[in-house]
């Protein structure tokens, strides 16, 4: 009897360690459960900060994208292409209107730039906002600080055209010479702007067929004059010159000045301009030259 009783305490005794073990097992799997569930959440909320921090990112990247879209509409919108309302009348070579553009119009061309006075020139036009074209002898652009002159006309908004290199007369050149004439300053031109020249004037207007055929390929406008007087001795005075250019019987609807990089043009320049527009002429934008 006595047995008896000793294996039914050994046996309750085996029974009731298996029963803490099992608890202590089930314990440690709970609380293994919760740090992994935990874990699990710490990771799921890193994941979720790093996809918040890749959607702020790309939400950055698209307000950059839209910025410089933006910035590049702008600049599309200032470089449109002003409406074409004027032409030159290769007969009289004067600015006629091709729409109902006003007719009581004035032209400002300045040729042998940059000599000494065309940046002086354009920032007085600059200042008075008008427009004017500067025809470039090819020559005289020979150091980088004329290359920066010439940068410097174009960005304050004004045409650079075409006055060949050497300022030759090319009817006493051979077609290949007017070819490298015309061409070389074209190149060069659009080396230090980025855009070739527009229009195209001849030294002392004398054009051949050749060269009118160049300028057509080079989709220039042959362009002379109607009027000028600043390498003429008695005009070379800011007072003579102004006074000539303002009051010359010449002066008429679609008037085409031209003046040079003189230095008594460009001290006359201001009241060139102010006397022209006292007359009620307005000085014509070259961008709207056909």
């Amino acid at each position: 009897m006595r047995k008896i009783s000793i294996y039914a305490l050994l046996l309750t005794f085996i029974i009731l360690q298996g029963c803490a073990t099992d608890n202590e097992s089930n314990s440690a799997e709970e609380v293994n459960g919760q740090a992994s569930q935990e874990e699990m959440e710490s990771n799921q909320n890193s994941d979720l900060e790093e996809q918040d921090g890749e959607e702020e990112d790309q939400a950055g990247n698209v307000s950059e994208e839209e910025e410089t879209q933006s910035a590049a509409d702008s600049n599309a919108e200032e470089s449109k292409e002003v409406e074409k309302e004027y032409q030159i009348n290769e007969s009289t070579w004067t600015v006629d209107p091709i729409t109902d553009a006003d007719p009581k119009v004035a032209l400002l061309t300045i040729d042998d730039a940059p000599d000494a006075n065309a940046l002086k020139i354009a920032q007085t036009l600059k200042k008075l906002d008008v427009s004017a074209i500067f025809f470039v002898n090819g020559h005289l652009v020979n150091s980088p600080e004329k290359e920066e002159v010439i940068k410097e006309i174009y960005d304050l908004g004004f045409a650079i055209g075409n006055h060949t290199y050497s300022h030759s007369n090319l009817k006493d050149l051979t077609e290949e010479e007017q070819k490298e004439e015309i061409l070389k300053v074209n190149d060069m031109v659009e080396d230090i702007t980025g855009e070739r020249p527009r229009f195209f004037r001849a030294p002392f207007g004398s054009n051949t067929d050749y060269s009118k055929g160049i300028a057509a390929e080079e989709n220039m406008t042959i362009m002379n004059w109607t009027y000028g007087y600043d390498w003429e001795k008695e005009y070379q005075t800011r007072e003579a010159i102004a006074d000539i250019m303002v009051n010359t019987p010449y002066l008429s609807n679609g008037a085409n000045l031209l003046m040079h990089d003189r230095t008594w043009t460009m001290e006359a320049m201001e009241d060139i301009v102010k006397g022209l527009q006292q007359k009620g002429y307005s000085i014509v934008n070259p961008d709207a030259i056909k």
